[in-house]
Formats: C-alpha cells, structure tokens, sequence
C-alpha cells in the first residue's frame, strides 16, 4: 500500500500581490494540517486574473522564475511542511512571456517548470495578447509523495494533454485554474461541462485528478468584469467526484488515494494495453487528414 492525501484549494485574488501570497500560503498551511502532501493552489493567484483585457502595463507582473516572489516564499514553506506544491506564475524569459507552472518538492526544491500549451484567446480571456504557447511538451515530475502531471486550465480540455501525461507515468493530475463567467453571453455556464471533461480525463486514464479554481467577482480594466465559480474538485481514478467545493466559498478539498491499488485497477482494465498508436496519425494534424 502506497498512500498519498492531496489537496485542492480556492480562493478570492485582490490587487496585493503580497496579501494574496500570504493567503496563498495560509491555505497551504490548513491542507497540510488536514493530513495533504500535495496541495494545488489555482492559476495565477499571485494577482487578479489580468487576461480579461489586452493592457500593456500588467506585463510588468511578469518576472523570471528566479526572481517571483511567490516561488521564493512558499519553497520554505514547502519545505518545513514536508509538502509538494505546484506554483503557476508570470514567467518572464527574455523577450517571451509564458504561463508557467513550477513543482517545488517536499524539500523546497525546485524540480522544474511547465509552460501552458493551449493559449485561448475569447471575450474576457485575452491570454493570447500576454503568452507565448508553451515550449517545454507536456511533462511528470517524480516528487517526494508521487509521480505527477501539471496542465494549466485551458489545457484541461484536451484529452491529449492528459493522456500524454498519464502515458509518461503520471499518477495524478493537476490542472490550476481561472475560469468563470462569459462577458458575452450572461446566460453560459460553463461549469458542469468544465467538471466532466475533467471527470472524463480521469477515467479514460484510470488516474485519479484535481482542480482548483478561483472564486469572487473581479473588475476588469476597461469596464467588464469575470465572476469565478470556484467549484474546485478532487476526482477519483472512475471519474467520481469524491470532494467539490461551492462556487463562491474560500476552500480546503483533500482526499487520499492508495497508488498501488489504482496502478492494479489501470493494469486490469487494459486501457494502456489496447492503444493502437499507429492508428492515431489524424492526431498529429489540424484537419484529421494527412496532406502530401
């Protein structure tokens, strides 16, 4: 028996940056009192989520990984508590800008990073003005208390992304979030439709999966403004939703899972067995045809 407790989180971002890590921090701080060991903090919560509009001065919240502040206090923090955390960030590398994802391990050290793949790009989610598409391929990362994989919200709606990390030995999945209202349609809801695309990821890959969202209605800079519906969720190795969190409540989710047990379960059920790779060529290409 291999066991390991994660934690799901969510809460209200404002304008201090400082504040919001030390509440960031506070969170990390009640999992790991409730028993976590790997604790996901949602998407970009050193701030407001700024993609709402294309604004040229919020680039200055990008710094280079070594000097954001928020990898800088929680590595110790990871440290003392003996816990994972995954830290979505600003990346600012040279002249590129990417939303990074950064695994600081059980003893504060930083295992490396992920840059966001999938860059949407809508009324209210103007991601594509601030980031480049991600350059580093879908990665695991072998950490203290298990083998995991790191997506970046958009991410979360390709079944690619999920499969390519469970392929390389992922035995969890994480995907840090902001999602919430859509500024041109008030009657889409998206919420349901975001957890079972999440749910299915989960059971097509016998893996089980966590989601931390943000909560709170924050203004954008030119008039509109994005209600987060929070929602955060802890998804079992069937897709089962084991812990949810409300849509507006400042939340701690944790859930324990015996690994060894659900590798028998993936073992058994042949999903990884009965892939035929060598027929899935229309995933390589835009169109689903191969063009010579």
């Amino acid at each position: 028996m291999r066991t390991v407790t994660v934690a799901a989180t969510q809460m209200a971002c404002g304008i201090d940056a400082t504040a919001n890590i030390l509440q960031a921090e506070a969170l990390v701080r009640e999992a790991a009192g409730n028993g976590a060991q790997i604790i996901l903090l949602q998407e970009l919560f050193e701030s407001p989520y700024f993609c709402q509009d294309q604004v040229h001065g919020f680039f200055e919240l990008a710094k280079p990984l070594s000097e954001n502040a928020a990898i800088k206090h929680l590595a110790p923090v990871a440290k003392e508590l003996g816990v994972v955390l995954p830290i979505s960030v600003f990346e600012r590398a040279g002249q590129s800008f990417f939303n990074t994802i950064v695994i600081l391990d059980a003893d504060g050290t930083n295992l490396g990073f992920y840059r966001k793949s999938h860059i949407p790009d809508g009324p209210g989610y103007s991601e594509k003005f601030y980031f480049s598409p991600g350059d580093t391929g879908f990665k695991v990362w072998h950490t203290k208390h298990a083998c995991i994989g790191v997506g970046i919200c958009w991410d979360q709606w390709f079944p690619e992304c999920a499969r390519a990390m469970a392929l390389q030995g992922a035995e969890i999945l994480f995907y840090p979030t902001a999602i919430g209202s859509e500024p041109q349609d008030a009657t889409l809801d998206s919420k349901d439709h975001w957890q079972r695309v999440m749910q299915g990821h989960a059971g097509a890959n016998v893996t089980p999966l966590v989601a931390s969202n943000r909560i709170g209605t924050e203004p954008g800079a030119k008039g509109t403004s994005l209600t987060f519906y929070g929602s955060s969720f802890i998804a079992g190795p069937t897709g089962e939703k084991l812990q949810e969190a409300d849509r507006a409540t400042q939340s701690v989710l944790t859930q324990t899972f015996d690994l060894d047990e659900i590798a028998h379960m993936r073992a058994s059920w042949g999903v990884f067995r009965d892939r035929r790779p060598d027929l899935y060529g229309p995933l390589l290409t835009l169109d689903g045809k191969t063009h010579r």
